[in-house]
């Protein structure tokens, strides 16, 4: 298979595939002329690369469940271990935003909006 087989069969975009190639997440074999030539190995690895990714995985996450996912004498372990750190961070990013978003709702329920010039949203900001 060539580039644009693949990445329409793993809804990856050619860009992507090439990034991963030159990182070794993936390696097609080439052509005498040069070309990649997938294999439908190289396809799947894609595939598992697509979904981890859209997951929100780091490629360093990445790279050590394609190495998991090949390890036929892994243990699941050391992947739930991997997946549970991601969900650990996604949680407190999801705090995070939702601080966030409480202190802005508060300061702009704060604000008038009017024409005059004081404004509680700057004020807050200015505050060290």
């Amino acid at each position: 298979m060539n580039i644009g087989d693949v990445a329409e069969r793993t809804g990856l975009p050619p860009k992507t595939i090439r990034y991963y190639e030159d990182i070794g997440l993936v390696t097609p074999l080439r052509s005498d002329n040069g070309y990649r030539r997938f294999r439908d190995s190289d396809m799947h690895k894609l595939a598992f690369l697509g979904r981890a990714r859209a997951l929100g995985f780091s490629i360093d996450d990445c790279r050590d469940l394609l190495a998991l996912w090949e390890d036929q004498s892994r243990a699941s372990g050391d992947v739930r271990r991997i997946a549970q750190g991601h969900l650990d961070a996604i949680e407190q990013k999801i705090e995070d935003l939702s601080a966030m978003r409480d202190t802005l709702r508060k300061l702009v329920t704060c604000c008038v909006g009017d024409d005059r010039p004081d404004c509680p949203i700057l004020d807050d900001l200015a505050r060290a």
